[in-house]
């Protein structure tokens, strides 16, 4: 079973909707035992990290995030808050990612939020198989994940930022899969294989 944290901020229609597509059984939770011993869990979403991380630990989520030993996947904010740290809010996070969240700076001609398509490259990860390097996806944030030693693919907006990340059995998205039409739907199936 697919647990799919419901932790109120999260787009929990989109990501349902990814999963219908792919004929895949699936749970909307916010119970912690659930959420430990799923088989695949997907935590998605949208607005502010701080918010976020509040809303993780009020519901006691934070521990049973951190010791999954099973696949997990973070999309955009859930992919955030598993990092160390981020400037929104000066917000201490999960600390599974050996990166820091920093907001993009402001540059002529840099638009911020980065909202839209922009290409993927540097894929090293189970999670791009049969995806091709340079494939568009899409993207909608101001934070942005710092190069590290966990990044398995890369986007340039202001120079390049982590735009996938995979520690263990961790793996996160700053792009919505679900929102990225056939590149997302075939990372998305990879991420419920392995």
């Amino acid at each position: 079973m697919i647990a799919i944290v419901d932790y109120g901020v999260g787009n929990l229609r989109s990501v349902e909707n990814a999963l219908k597509r792919l004929d895949a059984e699936y749970l909307l939770t916010d119970n912690p035992e659930i959420i430990r011993t799923a088989s695949k869990v997907i935590l998605p979403g949208v607005g502010n990290v701080a918010e976020a991380m509040f809303k993780l630990r009020e519901k006691g989520l934070v521990e049973p995030i951190r010791n999954r030993r099973r696949p997990l996947l973070g999309i955009c904010v859930g992919m955030q808050v598993l990092c160390r740290h981020s400037e929104e809010g000066d917000t201490d996070c999960i600390g599974l990612f050996d990166t820091d969240v920093t907001k993009f700076s402001e540059e002529p001609g840099l638009k911020v939020p980065h909202m839209g398509w922009n290409r993927i490259n540097n894929l090293s990860s189970k999670l791009f198989k049969n995806i091709s390097e340079g494939a568009y996806v899409y993207f909608v944030h101001s934070y942005r994940p710092q190069i590290c030693r966990d990044t398995v693919a890369t986007t340039d907006y202001g120079g390049l930022f982590s735009c996938a990340l995979k520690y263990e059995n961790f793996y996160g998205t700053q792009f919505h899969p679900e929102k990225s039409g056939d590149v997302g739907e075939e990372i998305i199936r990879n991420f419920l294989a392995l």
